[in-house]
């Protein structure tokens, strides 16, 4: 059975599966210290990689020619390696239920090129039991071979913030879970070869896999408290941003706040959960309330403009609204599964043109995703509203006279959507603008 000694005696290499937002800092950390193999599907992504470029904004490239990292797209090299992460997306479909589609298919690749003595670790989140119950049974019919005897697995789920650089791969305790002891020793003292914040030995596989979509749940619920808080105070007349300063002075008031939940982490994650609880009789009312609400922010906030823009003399029909910010969260480039979208389709709804910048988001992708072009800040004029939807640092360059010269027209005063509270009310109501935040 590989060892931490046969890796760091370069004697077995570690593989990482998946060089995403997870998977890319993962390899890059561990080939600071060990060998390792990372792959991915993609032909795209692997060109860039080997030509110094990360899409993700996560590493720094210049680091990859003085480590023991090797970057690939063909399945036969994961022979090589006998400690295997496997860090691929798990999305939700259409009907919002788990799809395990790239766990499966990367656990059916692994196990057609297993070597005996490997340990397989699944960091992708899934619902308890998915790593025994689903993937241990493919990787012995793909392999030919016994799990607990020539091969054994292990879980530890990824806690990667995107776009944090202060809570990094080694500076975050890692969750780790292994079939039996030996396998958790080993599981254990590897990660430990890169995480400077401790190791925690869960009991079980199926407690670690319940760890990582309950932390996920848990933030859900929190904001989606703060976004029904927000619509409430919106009816009643108070500013939202005032009320959370006023209850933040005490010691044990949670800081969340209201807005949009999209990505891949934090509005998938629950349904992972929902779903298991619901496939052994249990209707987890309170998180798919969180959903729902958190779901609908988008259209909530789209709803709200066209309710400003008619308040202002605004004829809807035909408006154009200027949409600050795509992707997911602030100064990332990822747009899967943005929130943004569900503003962007409401307001299309209306009759309404919206024009979307991100100086992140990758104007290709894009158009691929979502069929929308991009605009430059610097070509726009003459829009009827202004909904800043995701609080990039780029537009604190925006200024409020910048705001007034975008929808400052004749035409009825403009609109400002803050859905961040990113702007001040104040200086931007000084320019004669409606402002409004979430």
């Amino acid at each position: 059975m590989v060892t931490l000694e046969s890796i760091k005696a370069q004697k077995d290499k570690i593989a990482v599966v998946g060089l995403g937002y997870v998977g890319l800092p993962l390899a890059v950390a561990f080939a600071r210290k060990v060998q390792v193999l990372g792959f991915d599907i993609s032909e795209r992504k692997v060109r860039e990689l080997l030509a110094g470029v990360d899409s993700t904004g996560e590493v720094n490239p210049a680091e990859f020619p003085a480590m023991s990292l090797e970057f690939t797209t063909e399945p036969s090299t994961l022979s090589g390696a006998r400690f295997i992460i496997v860090t691929v997306p798990t999305p939700i479909d259409e009907n919002k239920s788990p799809d395990l589609t790239p766990v499966i298919s990367a656990t059916r690749m692994i196990g057609e090129n297993l070597s005996r003595g490997s340990i397989i670790v699944f960091e992708s989140t899934v619902y308890p039991g998915v790593t025994e119950e689903v993937c241990v049974p493919i990787l012995e019919e793909m392999s030919g071979l016994s799990c607990g005897v020539d091969f054994k697995v292990g879980y530890s789920p990824e806690r990667i913030n995107p776009g944090d650089k202060v809570h990094t791969v080694d500076k975050i305790v890692k969750v780790v879970a292994g079939m039996d002891e030996d396998a958790l020793n080993v599981i254990s003292s590897v990660y430990g070869i890169v995480v400077n914040a401790g190791v925690h030995r869960a009991t079980t596989i199926k407690a670690a896999e319940a760890a990582k979509v309950i932390e996920n749940t848990q933030r859900d619920i929190n904001i989606a408290l703060m976004n029904e808080l927000a619509i409430i105070f919106d009816r009643l007349g108070i500013n939202t941003k005032d009320v959370l300063a006023a209850a933040g002075t005490k010691w044990n008031f949670l800081n969340f706040t209201p807005g949009l939940v999209g990505g891949h982490c934090i509005s998938v994650d629950p349904y992972y959960l929902t779903f298991k609880a619901q496939a052994v009789g249990y209707n987890p009312e309170v998180v798919l309330a969180g959903r729902r609400i958190n779901d609908s922010m988008g259209k909530y906030v789209a709803e709200k403009t066209i309710k400003l823009l008619i308040k202002n003399s605004r004829v809807v029909q035909g408006s154009k609204v200027l949409i600050l910010g795509l992707t997911f969260k602030e100064n990332v480039p990822d747009i899967r599964n943005t929130k943004v979208m569900d503003i962007v389709r409401e307001l299309e709804q209306y009759g309404v043109k919206p024009l979307v910048n991100d100086p992140h988001a990758d104007s290709e992708e894009t158009r691929r995703i979502y069929g929308i072009d991009l605009v430059n800040l610097q070509e726009v004029e003459g829009v009827d509203a202004i909904i800043l939807a995701v609080a990039h640092d780029a537009y604190r360059e925006v200024s409020t006279e910048a705001l007034l010269s975008l929808a400052g027209n004749d035409n009825g005063r403009g609109v400002v959507v803050d859905v961040k509270g990113f702007f001040s009310s104040e200086e931007v109501e000084k320019r004669g603008l409606t402002y409004w935040s979430l």
